[in-house]
């Protein structure tokens, strides 16, 4: 037994060992968008990038545009995401407001936060079985709306909870019945699908959460960086196929790498396909 548990931990740091060192393809496609924000990426790997007005465009994998929505009322997006089954999610804390749009950019639901007895918005996210997540900074509660009655489920203080001075929240993200709260000056806090903390991951990231199976992804320098979600561990994937990386989003089979003004997708390593 003793021996075939060597053999098995020697095959696993072996195969970990494998996967520090990707290798990257010719970049399939390269999108320019004057003053790039947000890059998201449905289960289809349709990309979807708006700019600093708000403006969301719609992408194939291959850089070909599809669709462009511009908002009536123009402002910054905090939150894009395409990577539910049926929905595009976007929020704008300058506009206090959300919008869901379905696959062809055509808005679904839209309101203002501040109807829902939430003062402050700064950071928000789609959740299941429509609720919408919201972090607002006024009381330093993580609140629930049911966005298609217009209510205000629950709110949870958290200044009291996290025991931390400073909860400056960038990014919060539903993923796998989970809810993923950024404070880049402090860490990364879970929380389970009803708001209650979970745990604290010690990671100071100040970019946008990537995840991918049960992993999180980002940029540490020239280097592509891993978190397992289930072991805990961190592993260095080596450098990267370009210098002027600010993060990076994962589809099914592109990884797409947002820069200044331009989106390098290329196809998936099989060293990340091969991850469990």
């Amino acid at each position: 037994m003793k021996f075939t548990l060597i053999l098995f931990f020697g095959f696993l740091s072996k195969a970990l060992f494998s996967q520090e060192i990707l290798e990257f393809e010719a970049p399939v496609a390269e999108i320019s968008i004057q003053n790039l924000d947000l890059v998201s990426l449905d289960t289809r790997d349709q990309i979807f990038a708006s700019n600093n007005s708000g403006d969301i465009y719609l992408f194939d994998q291959k850089g070909k545009q599809l669709n462009l929505f511009s908002p009536a009322r123009q402002g910054r997006l905090h939150q894009l995401e395409a990577s539910w089954t049926v929905n595009i999610f976007s929020f704008s804390a300058d506009l206090q407001e959300y919008r869901i749009l379905d696959r062809f950019l055509n808005p679904i639901a839209e309101n203002s936060f501040l109807l829902n007895e939430i003062t402050l918005p700064k950071a928000s996210t789609l959740g299941n079985n429509n609720i919408i997540w919201v972090w607002d900074e006024s009381d330093l509660s993580l609140k629930s709306l049911d966005y298609l009655r217009n209510l205000v489920l629950q709110s949870q203080p958290l200044n009291l909870i996290l025991d931390s001075e400073n909860l400056q929240v960038t990014e919060i993200r539903e993923f796998k019945n989970r809810l993923f709260m950024n404070v880049p000056e402090s860490g990364i806090f879970i929380f389970d699908n009803q708001g209650n903390f979970l745990k604290k991951i010690n990671l100071q990231i100040d970019q946008r959460m990537c995840f991918y199976k049960e992993s999180l992804f980002w940029v540490e320098g020239k280097n592509l960086k891993m978190y397992s979600l289930a072991t805990q561990a961190v592993f260095d994937f080596g450098a990267l196929p370009s210098k002027d990386i600010q993060y990076l989003v994962i589809g099914q089979e592109i990884i797409a790498f947002v820069e200044k003004d331009v989106i390098k997708v290329f196809p998936l390593p099989e060293g990340l396909k091969q991850l469990k």
